[in-house]
């Protein structure tokens, strides 16, 4: 969602605790957001679908759901920014959420004002501007064709869903073709990102899903291929 102009972004806080959904809101909306929460995964859901949030404040342990599945299933279909929030604080806990695709990790106990402050780096990383540059033409391959302005992707002549951002990173590295790419200046090009915000697993994760939908091989991929010590190059 991009919120419009003079419109307050809607942060969706989804914790299991009343008392932490109730903090976070306060400061928030203090702070000029909008905010909508959820107790439990199935309702976040359900929220992002029907209110698409700016962004996700989403608890790591919610019983009976687990963050990191309600992630998963989020990144099926959405790439709207999720910051994790955790009493978690190991550097494993921290790189498998990354790897799922959160945008930032918080560890508990932190203060409200921290988030804040997370949340308005976040999305100021992802605000896109008013006027987009005109879409590329069409770009088609051998059984593999992309469409920016109807950002469809086509497999053989079938429809093949992509999220926001994997359709960015297909069509970022194939507008280059046998160029290859770093996943540092890929999260410079599509996230408007770096290393010391984002983790460059994002692009990797991103790179195995476009994969996963475009070849009949996921495991020995025909367009996307790894350049081992330097990034990824799309073979036409």
């Amino acid at each position: 969602m991009t919120t419009a102009p003079g419109s307050r972004p809607l942060v969706l806080v989804v914790d299991d605790e009343e008392a932490v959904r109730t903090l976070l809101s306060r400061y928030l909306e203090v702070e000029g957001y909008d905010v909508c929460v959820a107790g439990d995964g199935d309702t976040a859901l359900t929220l992002i679908e029907e209110r698409e949030p700016d962004l996700v404040l989403l608890d790591r342990i919610m019983p009976p759901d687990d963050g990191l599945d309600v992630l998963a299933r989020l990144r099926g279909t959405s790439d709207v920014p999720v910051i994790l929030l955790s009493a978690l604080g190991d550097e494993g806990e921290r790189v498998v959420g990354l790897k799922l695709g959160a945008d930032d990790y918080v560890v508990k106990p932190f203060s409200p004002a921290e988030i804040v402050a997370r949340v308005s780096t976040v999305l100021r990383r992802g605000r896109t501007v008013d006027a987009a540059p005109a879409a590329p033409a069409r770009l088609e391959f051998d059984g593999l064709a992309l469409d920016p302005a109807s950002r469809e992707v086509t497999v053989d002549g079938k429809v093949v869903e992509t999220t926001f951002k994997e359709f960015d990173l297909l069509l970022f590295l194939a507008a280059s073709p046998r160029q290859v790419f770093s996943r540092e200046q890929i999260l410079d090009h599509v996230w408007d990102s770096s290393s010391e915000w984002q983790d460059p697993a994002t692009v990797t994760e991103h790179v195995r899903r476009i994969r996963r939908r475009i070849d009949a091989d996921p495991d020995n991929p025909r367009w996307i291929l790894t350049v081992r010590g330097a990034g990824y190059r799309f073979e036409p």
